[in-house]
């Protein structure tokens, strides 16, 4: 997977665009920052998500985080294999996704951020 051709959330979200649908997971910063993972709530099929809303949880040995939509639109796939065993996240985190989403016409994406700039945000956090 091209990470500069994703796109990023400040709240640690990859997103894949593919015209109007866009693949969703989380970047192996998050990944590595909640240690060993021990389970992964996703939203339905059909369900509608807001940008920087929660679509679901991440739950690892640390903590519980909620898992944040980089988009607005609505849940036309969910990854059921990885939300059975969220392990993978933690040795492949750019190659396992969580949802896809088809973006809602009004989708706005101008604030997610490039790979450099995602890259940025972590080392000014002083990570």
């Amino acid at each position: 997977m091209d990470l500069n051709a994703l796109r990023y959330a400040m709240t640690h979200e990859w997103a894949q665009f593919d015209g109007d649908l866009v693949t969703v997971g989380i970047t192996s910063f998050a990944a590595e920052q909640l240690g060993d993972l021990t389970a992964l709530q996703l939203p339905k099929v059909g369900t509608a998500v807001r940008v920087g809303k929660p679509f679901g949880e991440i739950e690892s040995v640390k903590s519980v985080s909620d898992l944040y939509a980089p988009v607005t639109g609505t849940v036309v796939e969910v990854n059921t294999k990885l939300a059975d065993n969220p392990e993978p996240i933690q040795t492949d985190a750019f190659g396992q996704w969580m949802i896809r989403i088809k973006l809602a016409d009004d989708a706005q994406t101008d604030h997610l951020l490039t790979k450099d700039l995602y890259d940025a945000q972590i080392a000014s956090e002083g990570h």
